[in-house]
């Protein structure tokens, strides 16, 4: 091994263990070379929101610096850790002092980021990138239990005799069709799905890199869920860029947390998926289209046609007895995943997307839809209102978000906000148009574009849960007053957008 490459995993070692001392009583003072944060020194007594945007700043901050680690920059990754940990420290600190402010939400934030340099770590271990010169010492004494600890999805491949994804993948006649539609009426969903997948890349792509995991199967899989739009939701009720349904997602701890349903957190709800692929992995005997067909149709159901992968998916006794959406959506998904593999053998060309991770502090109040509108197509034709909501994924895009409110933006974006977005006269001319209405039109109110008709024996309550949405949210998109919420069968109810 370089010895360059041992220092920086040295290096980030030493990041962890002064992260994990960090708001202890008796832990290690920031260091004084870190630049405080002018911003959290400015939040109001009181203002317990940006309090926790702070924080939740700071957790964007430091995946910014897993992502350089990742990439070798070890400069970057260091200052931009010392920094995330530095920002929740001062969040702890005025937290401690706010009424109302709930000091473990930012205790929380502080586990989470340890949490990550953790499993950064672990995972420089498990794939033997951290190697200590004077640890040769441990080598007759058996294997690490961090070596062998390999997750089943992991030691799927290496079970099949080393093959890759493209050697589990069967191109059959299902995969040449699904091929087929995604390389003619679906290809531009498909390019689509690969620039929003991009930008989204530095939240989701660690998760299966540090389980082992291929991450062409998480493109097909978010293509074909989601297109890589962070607040899907099906008319089932699964939500999020990976679709999980509300019980599937409990298990895998994503729910609402603080008013907010995880499953729209593109960290948690891929860590979510890669724990759900490698439990069935263990069940379906390491199949990935029996893995696949149990993500969408049911693990109770694969289970039952397959008892512990004992018959391929393709099996006329398994496949015929597959609901249609499950019969279309394997191979879809295989086919996506091949196309990740080997574009250039069916004339498809993945655009080049600058995705590198930023973010901007807000000098003056915006909502994302007004912040999109005034960064225009600056830095991408296409303009950047859906990477705003994939990345900053717990704002309604019409809230105004006070000065000081940090949100995570690609970097091409970060450098158009000051030029095009805090002028008075840009300022003027979007906030004009968020405001503005059409006179005499019946239609929903901005940021409430999906409908639910509220069936017999349907509480707010229950409806809320089926869409991922709060009680209050529905109730204040709809004008029920709390606190019987009444409704009745037949009502139309217009879902908050945020949940779209």
């Amino acid at each position: 091994m370089a010895r360059g490459l041992w220092f920086s995993c040295t290096a980030l070692a030493v990041c962890l263990l002064v992260a994990a001392c960090v708001g202890k009583p008796g832990g290690f003072m920031p260091s004084p070379s870190v630049p405080s944060n002018p911003v959290a020194e400015a939040l109001a007594p009181g203002d317990v929101e940006s309090l926790y945007a702070e924080a939740e700043a700071a957790l964007a901050q430091g995946r910014r610096a897993l992502y350089a680690w990742r990439n070798g920059d070890t400069t970057a990754s260091t200052t931009g850790f010392a920094a995330a940990r530095e920002r929740l420290g001062q969040a702890a600190d005025r937290c401690a002092s706010t009424p109302g402010c709930d000091l473990s939400r930012i205790v929380r934030a502080q586990d989470v980021l340890i949490d990550g340099q953790a499993r950064a770590l672990a995972s420089a271990v498990r794939n033997g990138s951290f190697i200590d010169p004077a640890a040769d010492v441990l080598a007759d004494q058996g294997d690490s239990p961090i070596l062998t600890d390999i997750p089943e999805s992991a030691r799927s491949l290496r079970l099949l005799n080393g093959r890759d994804l493209a050697e589990l993948i069967e191109v059959n006649e299902p995969v040449r069709a699904a091929l087929r539609e995604w390389l003619t009426w679906m290809r531009p969903f498909l390019l689509d799905s690969w620039e929003n997948y991009q930008y989204l890349r530095y939240k989701m792509w660690p998760a299966y890199a540090e389980a082992g995991m291929p991450e062409a199967l998480l493109f097909a899989i978010l293509a074909k869920e989601s297109g890589g739009k962070v607040h899907a939701v099906s008319g089932a009720g699964a939500a999020g860029p990976l679709q999980f349904m509300p019980a599937t997602g409990q298990r895998y701890g994503l729910g609402l947390r603080d008013g907010f349903d995880t499953r729209f957190d593109p960290t948690a709800a891929t860590q979510a998926n890669v724990a759900y692929l490698n439990e069935q992995f263990a069940r379906l005997n390491n199949d990935i289209e029996l893995v696949l067909g149990a993500y969408n149709g049911g693990e109770g159901r694969m289970s039952r046609l397959s008892p512990k992968g004992t018959r391929k998916f393709w099996d006329r006794r398994v496949f015929d007895q597959l609901p249609r959406e499950t019969r279309a959506y394997v191979p879809m998904v295989l086919a996506a995943a091949w196309l990740f593999l080997h574009p250039e053998e069916y004339g498809l060309r993945f655009p080049s997307v600058d995705s590198r991770p930023s973010e901007i502090t807000l000098t003056a109040s915006l909502s994302l839809n007004e912040l999109s509108i005034c960064l225009g197509q600056a830095g991408n034709d296409r303009g950047w209102f859906r990477t705003l909501r994939n990345l900053n994924p717990r704002w309604d895009v019409n809230k105004r978000l006070p000065v000081g409110t940090r949100l995570e933006v690609p970097a091409r974006a970060a450098e158009a906000y000051v030029p095009q977005c805090t002028a008075p006269d840009a300022l003027a001319q979007v906030q004009s148009l968020q405001e503005a209405e059409m006179p005499g039109v019946d239609a929903p109110r901005p940021g409430y574009a999906r409908t639910h008709v509220v069936g017999k024996g349907e509480t707010l309550s229950t409806i809320a849960r089926k869409h991922g949405c709060g009680v209050k949210d529905i109730a204040d998109a709809n004008r029920i007053a709390a606190p019987r919420y009444s409704i009745r069968a037949g009502q139309r109810l217009q879902l908050p957008a945020c949940r779209v």
